[in-house]
């Protein structure tokens, strides 16, 4: 086993992708995802917390695409009222 975890956005053993890598789409399916499982609490400690990790690395993830999309917005806003 490596020493790479789930809430790193890196590959782990079960060969999920990097964080970094996920289109908001993606981040929020597997998010949805990570809860249900937490949500069961069918596990133990050591992998309930890299679940964890791994949802808090996804909505983290999630909140800077959500971020990008406001800004755009904020741009595009912005451009059309210095056109008029």
């Amino acid at each position: 086993m490596n020493d790479n975890t789930i809430g790193t956005g890196q590959a782990t053993d079960d060969a999920l992708p990097a964080v970094e890598t996920l289109s908001y789409e993606q981040a929020r399916d597997e998010l949805v995802e990570t809860v249900k499982i937490l949500e069961l609490g069918q596990m133990g400690l050591d992998e309930s917390l890299k679940y964890w990790e791994r949802g808090e690395a996804l909505a983290k993830r999630c909140e800077q695409h959500l971020d990008g999309a406001a800004r755009r917005v904020e741009e595009a806003l912005g451009s059309a009222e210095a056109e008029e």
